[in-house]
């Protein structure tokens, strides 16, 4: 379903209470009320409009997440500390000792040793599968089975998530999709599209500087409200409230995030087909020989383009690192984990933000030890950019 997710956010009209541009920066940790039975209603859920304590809500907070709601077109939605805030707090919502969660095999460190390893205390049983065979995700689903979980597109893999088919699939069986849509905001709307819950990591192409760690959550009303309850909310017991100084400064930060995408989206391609041409082996969603570039066609809002993230592998971890280094030295960007930077970050996923997956698994999934993932980042002369590539290549 194509939208215009950058317009929904510019037709908001957000301004502070003195009419600044710029909503104020609100820094109270409480609010003070006229009358108790207004405090008493708030505690309940049933004050619109007022505010109780900032570990639940403050007015920075809400108009971020007004702006991620539109934009994503759900009811509503909340933000988070981290990206790691927004998954856990969201899968722990849904599911409760002795359930059952399908995720797909490739997804991100942080999130498959969350399910791997620390899930297992609370009895709940987790099957990793091949998220692109959907026989495989249907197979996998048990009477106990609370939710599917995957990435758009995944990480670092680049797998493209049939979201669709697994909303049908879900809701066929009445259980919750959960998507984090990180790499492609804008790109893809997964709510749009079936999905029940998205979740995002803030801190990479949202926010855009690398100067701050978010995450937020994307659902319907009801959900959230149940995530922020005083009583059995996950997000309100857990604690994980964004500062509402970062807030404001990704909110400013989310009405660039339109042209920043077409920006990385354009660069990532045309690296991905000058690495093409030059006979290394390269993964990118937007090439049409890739096996998902057809289904992420068919999902995606095309002004936007197919995403910053690209991949290739140079077959060893040694290769890969020397690559890495010579590619700093050359100025083409930063050897660092993460993405979604204004400068292009590189990373041997094996060695660092695919880490915590054991090593037998990262082959089981075809994760070879010398990719290198680009997130390729705003340069304008991007040829200048392809070219020092080149000439590190050529040493190799």
């Amino acid at each position: 379903m194509k939208t215009d997710p950058s317009t929904k956010i510019f037709d908001l009209l957000q301004f502070g209470e003195y009419g600044d541009v710029n909503p104020s920066v609100c820094d109270s940790a409480t609010f003070t009320f006229m009358q108790a039975k207004t405090m008493l209603d708030t505690f309940q859920g049933d004050a619109e409009g007022c505010f109780l304590y900032s570990r639940h809500w403050n007015p920075s907070n809400k108009y971020l997440a007004d702006a991620l709601a539109a934009m994503e077109g759900t009811e509503s939605a909340w933000v988070t500390a981290s990206g790691m805030a927004a998954i856990t707090c969201s899968i722990l919502q849904i599911c409760n000792s002795g359930d059952h969660i399908v995720c797909s095999l490739t997804t991100y460190g942080g999130t498959f040793a969350f399910l791997y390893n620390y899930v297992k205390k609370f009895n709940i049983g987790v099957s990793f599968v091949d998220i692109t065979n959907l026989e495989e995700v249907k197979n996998a689903i048990r009477p106990n089975t609370k939710l599917i979980y995957t990435e758009t597109v995944t990480n670092p893999l680049l797998q493209i998530s049939d979201i669709p088919a697994l909303a049908r699939l879900s809701d066929e069986h009445g259980i919750k999709l959960v998507v984090d849509n990180t790499f492609t905001p804008m790109i893809v709307a997964p709510f749009k599209l079936g999905a029940h819950v998205v979740v995002y990591s803030m801190t990479k192409f949202i926010n855009g500087k690398n100067d701050c760690v978010a995450g937020a959550i994307c659902a319907s009303k009801e959900f959230i409200d149940s995530l922020s309850n005083v009583n059995d909310g996950t997000a309100m017991l857990l604690g994980p409230a964004l500062d509402p100084l970062r807030s404001s400064s990704i909110l400013k930060n989310l009405h660039t995030l339109h042209i920043r995408m077409k920006q990385h989206s354009r660069n990532a391609l045309y690296l991905a087909e000058k690495f093409r041409e030059s006979g290394v082996k390269i993964n990118y969603p937007g090439l049409p020989e890739n096996k998902g570039y057809e289904k992420l066609k068919e999902m995606m809002n095309p002004e936007f383009g197919f995403g910053g993230l690209i991949a290739i592998d140079m077959v060893t971890a040694e290769k890969a690192a020397r690559l890495m280094e010579m590619m700093e030295k050359a100025g083409v960007g930063y050897l660092a984990v993460s993405l979604g930077y204004f400068k292009t970050l590189f990373s041997n996923s094996g060695k660092s933000t695919s880490s915590e997956v054991p090593e037998e698994i990262q082959r089981e999934m075809g994760l070879s030890e010398g990719l290198v993932r680009f997130s390729v980042g705003l340069d304008n002369d991007i040829e200048n950019t392809w070219q020092k590539i080149r000439s590190c290549l050529r040493q190799m």
